[in-house]
């Protein structure tokens, strides 16, 4: 049975122009002709057809498609391997681009203006979850103290995020000492440390009243991503996360006058 180039190329996905190309590059000529002088192609065209695509599809140039198909001492199954590890390579790179134009957007969602290599020396195992950014600039957008955070960040020097990084890296050692030998979350320890921790906030970024700081730690446990900001997943034990909560809710507490929670609880 044969076909013509229309019937071929609607059902191949291909253009006609395209299949005329492969016809003079001497890729795919048609097997035959009609009485008219057109193009025909048999069931064994298809096939290469089929091939040359495939070929395509991994990436090959024509011309080295044409030479497997010419010499028989090419090996394709050589060719196979090697595209294979050319699109390794490829998929790497392509990896690696995404990567730095991910760290890119966060710079800009987060405010942090330091390179991919500075910011891995600044803040090692911290980091910055772009969805969480994203949300949290949605979130709170219409918030003074979010703007002037964000405005804050940006401004701060490499030396600035240096001494930032010291200090939190300083209070979550600290804190994960407290939270290991017992101490209680609503202890003046865990209400001391609660109480650095908000004196931080406002230090470098935004101004943190004790409401505010209350908001902040409740993400702590709502939302694991918030807590990765205060203590990386490699440093996290089991209920840290609403034990910071609770000390500073007892420190919000305690600067309210009000009473703080009775438990005996970490």
């Amino acid at each position: 049975m044969s076909y013509s180039v229309g019937q071929v190329s609607a059902f191949a996905g291909v253009t006609v122009r395209t299949l005329h190309h492969y016809d003079k590059a001497g890729l795919l000529s048609p097997s035959d002709r009609s009485h008219a002088g057109y193009r025909l192609y048999s069931e064994a065209d298809l096939v290469r057809l089929q091939q040359i695509l495939f070929y395509r599809e991994l990436g090959f140039p024509l011309d080295e498609i044409a030479a497997i198909f010419k010499d028989p001492q090419v090996n394709p199954l050589e060719r196979l391997l090697a595209r294979q590890r050319q699109l390794s390579e490829e998929i790497a790179r392509l990896q690696r681009l995404a990567e730095v134009a991910e760290r890119a957007i966060e710079v800009q969602k987060t405010g942090v203006s330091l390179t991919p290599q500075e910011r891995f020396e600044v803040f090692g195992e911290i980091t910055f979850d772009l969805s969480y950014a994203t949300e949290a600039e949605l979130k709170w957008a219409h918030s003074e103290g979010q703007r002037e955070a964000m405005a804050r960040a940006a401004a701060h020097t490499k030396e600035d995020w240096r001494r930032l990084m010291g200090e939190a890296a300083a209070w979550r050692a600290e804190l994960l000492a407290a939270f290991d030998e017992g101490e209680l979350s609503n202890g003046e320890r865990a209400m001391d440390l609660a109480e650095e921790h908000r004196l931080h906030i406002s230090r470098w970024f935004t101004s943190c009243p004790p409401d505010m700081h209350r908001r902040i730690a409740d993400d702590f446990v709502a939302d694991p991503r918030a807590f990765a900001l205060v203590i990386p997943p490699s440093q996290q034990r089991p209920g840290l996360a609403a034990y910071t909560r609770k000390a500073v809710h007892a420190n919000a507490a305690r600067h309210a006058g009000g009473r703080t929670d009775s438990e005996e609880d970490q």
